[in-house]
């Protein structure tokens, strides 16, 4: 398997959830980590927890110049960038009549334009140094739909598009496109939007580590193979 340690990785919406506990995990492994959310003051924290090898970067995936500057500190602080982790996503319960204009504007700028953007920063990167890794972290409901999430899923449906069609763009290029597709995780997601920290079920769902050690995973794959899409769910999670 790889090794990861001294690689460099930028991680969007890395404040809390899967980000967090992604780039905890990647600290583990060694790899030098830019952490990229709205939430610098929990940046702030992770990185003081994490220790050395780490940079912050207040960022708002939905502005293009925000991305640029999440991979320039990555070259400025560490001298290269080896992955991108896109995962900053948001979402909400509710059909299609029931969010307001703004959640579901806010919802298509955030997990589609915001998949993009960071994407097309760490492109050119990669492809000067021959190759690089991109994990995109969609859901379950990029797959299969889901009911009270239309939008939500619509978004998803386009990442999982999405990096079907960078798979076939990059990789003559050495550059690897994953997508991570979670099902129910048990972290901030949609909490106050349909999601209490008491609601039935959240106790069975996934944790945000488990989705972490995926990602970790397939960075560890050899450079010679790709992931193209890994979809997991809770053992009790029904379809």
């Amino acid at each position: 398997m790889r090794d990861l340690t001294d690689i460099t990785v930028a991680i969007t919406g890395a404040s809390s959830g899967i980000g967090a506990a992604t780039a905890r995990a990647l600290a583990a492994e060694g790899a030098s980590l830019v952490l990229g959310a709205r939430r610098v003051d929990r940046l702030d924290d992770l990185a003081a927890e994490l220790g050395t090898k780490i940079a912050v970067v207040e960022m708002d995936v939905r502005e293009p110049a925000d991305s640029s500057r999440l991979v320039a500190r990555a070259f400025s602080s560490f001298g290269r960038l080896d992955a991108l982790v896109a995962n900053a996503g948001i979402g909400a319960y509710g059909g299609i009549m029931d969010l307001s204009d703004e959640q579901l504007r806010e919802m298509m700028d955030v997990n589609v334009a915001g998949t993009v953007w960071p994407i097309r920063a760490a492109v050119p990167g990669f492809v000067e140094a021959g190759g690089g890794d991109i994990v995109i972290v969609a859901s379950v409901a990029g797959l299969r739909g889901a009911g009270d999430e239309a939008v939500y899923a619509a978004t998803k449906f386009a990442q999982v598009g999405l990096a079907g069609g960078l798979d076939r763009e990059l990789r003559e290029f050495g550059i690897r496109v994953s997508t991570i597709a979670p099902g129910g995780t048990a972290t901030e997601f949609a909490m106050g939007a349909g999601r209490t920290p008491d609601m039935p079920g959240l106790a069975d769902m996934m944790r945000a580590e488990d989705v972490a050690a995926a990602v970790v995973t397939v960075l560890r794959q050899p450079t010679s193979m790709r992931t193209l899409i890994w979809s997991m769910r809770s053992i009790k999670e029904d379809d």
